[in-house]
């Protein structure tokens, strides 16, 4: 990938508004700090808990925030903004603090999943891309989650690029995937961006360009023993797997090990029931079944609950652009200005005000009981609180774990998650309070903006 900063290539990529909003305030000498709140306000269909990603680019963006010349000249060429305001810009730094739930963290509605507190403009300016880096990576990990827990401890491989929405996208959702529990991808540019394990089999392409299928099956497993998948649905699953099976005995005699057959057509549960007869009636019951094909959490479930004896999946398109709940309603709204808390009565997308922090309850077994939103300053309530400080002056606080410590995180996190709250249909709704203090504020600002802006007593 590029190797210049995250910050100085992306600048621009901002909404106009943005810029329009931040020269007003430049205009009126605005300031003081801002924070701004990035959360999720409800829950798409048969979601009951959201997975946190993106927070690793969200900060390297931040850190390395630049307009280039370029951009400036951009900018100017459009007439629609001030020499003094874009020689601010040419200037301009993020120096503000950031609290965030750490990757891998599992969270609910209208909880913070981050929240920034900087100059207002420099706030300001930051909206566009946090939503966008935080929005996509965690509708992927969120969905990603689920086939991980459909699969009940099977392997599971991203299968999605060649469907994702744009090469970013597929970058995106090779990474949050495997953050939310897959063991790697087919995407051989992510594995080396993230060092992620890859993995890869065979196209139908490549079966029908031999005149025999065992002839191209020979020939993979002698370029490639180590990793030898053979995709067996070409013609017929059954005679597939009864010339793989031919093929894995040939292995054998080489001192070699056929690794997997992979089912991509058919009823998977009754198929994989025959193929693995085929497969134990030859002597290769290490053999594993792959299953790919149009699966998500649902049509794993399914293929489990019909006793298919499928070892592992890859998971493609329907996870990839999060096919049932292809959106968040993710949204960043300014919570404080100059040490004013501050909040939208739109219907329906009434906001939480001020600085916060979220603390969590465990109960027996240390499982998730309950949560609570409370003000950053207060009191703090039961439980543990959620929200790290990474981001301080403008730089990192702290040192970003790894991919894999992310990882391992998140497992960790969804092992503490009642059943009853990943129910991939009808989930429970876990618990969320706001705590006496926020509650009493929310009300006291509420209060003061019917009187002041729609002169109710």
């Amino acid at each position: 990938m590029n190797s210049q900063p995250l910050g100085e290539r992306l600048a621009l990529l901002t909404d106009l508004y943005q810029l329009t909003m931040a020269a007003c305030y430049f205009d009126q000498g605005m300031a003081e700090e801002a924070t701004f709140s990035l959360f999720i306000r409800k829950y798409p269909g048969h979601r009951g808990y959201f997975v946190a990603a993106g927070l690793e680019e969200a900060l390297n963006y931040l850190e390395t925030l630049r307009f280039t010349a370029a951009d400036l000249s951009y900018l100017k060429a459009t007439g629609l903004f001030s020499a003094g305001f874009l020689d601010y810009l040419g200037v301009v730094r993020f120096t503000g603090e950031v609290f965030a739930l750490p990757e891998g963290s599992i969270f609910f509605k209208n909880e913070p999943v981050l929240e920034v507190s900087a100059p207002i403009i420099e706030a300001q300016l930051a909206e566009t891309f946090i939503i966008n880096a935080v929005s996509l990576q965690t509708l992927i990990a969120s969905k990603a989650a689920r086939s991980y827990h459909a699969a009940r401890g099977r392997p599971l491989i991203d299968f999605s690029l060649r469907r994702t929405q744009g090469t970013d996208a597929g970058l995106k959702v090779a990474r949050a995937s495997y953050l939310a529990g897959f063991q790697g991808t087919s995407n051989v540019l992510a594995g080396k961006l993230y060092d992620l394990p890859i993995f890869g089999t065979m196209a139908h392409s490549y079966i029908t360009s031999f005149t025999q299928e065992i002839e191209a099956f020979r020939l993979f497993a002698r370029l490639f023993p180590g990793i030898t998948t053979l995709l067996i649905d070409t013609y017929d699953n059954i005679q597939g797997a009864r010339k793989a099976a031919a093929v894995g005995k040939e292995m054998e005699a080489r001192g070699q090990r056929l690794h997997c057959v992979r089912l991509d057509s058919g009823d998977i549960a009754a198929i994989s029931k025959e193929v693995r007869q085929v497969l134990d009636d030859n002597g290769l019951d290490y053999v594993r079944i792959l299953a790919s094909g149009g699966f998500d959490e649902f049509k794993i479930a399914q293929v489990l609950a019909a006793g298919g004896p499928v070892d592992s999946f890859a998971v493609g398109t329907k996870m990839g652009v999060s096919a049932d709940a292809p959106y968040f309603d993710c949204a960043y709204k300014l919570v404080k200005y100059a040490g004013r808390p501050v909040m939208k009565l739109s219907t329906g997308k009434v906001t939480l005000v001020d600085k916060k922090q979220v603390y969590r309850q465990y109960g027996e077994k240390g499982r998730m009981l309950r949560d609570t939103i409370a003000l950053r300053d207060e009191v703090p309530p039961a439980g543990r609180p959620l929200l790290q400080k990474f981001m301080a002056g403008g730089r990192t606080t702290q040192k970003l774990p790894t991919l894999k410590e992310s990882r391992d995180f998140f497992q960790a996190q969804f092992a503490l998650l009642p059943e009853p709250y990943k129910a991939l249909e009808e989930p429970g709704r876990f618990p969320v309070d706001l705590s006496p203090g926020l509650q009493d504020l929310q009300t006291r600002v509420e209060r003061e903006i019917h009187q002041r802006e729609l002169g109710e007593s």
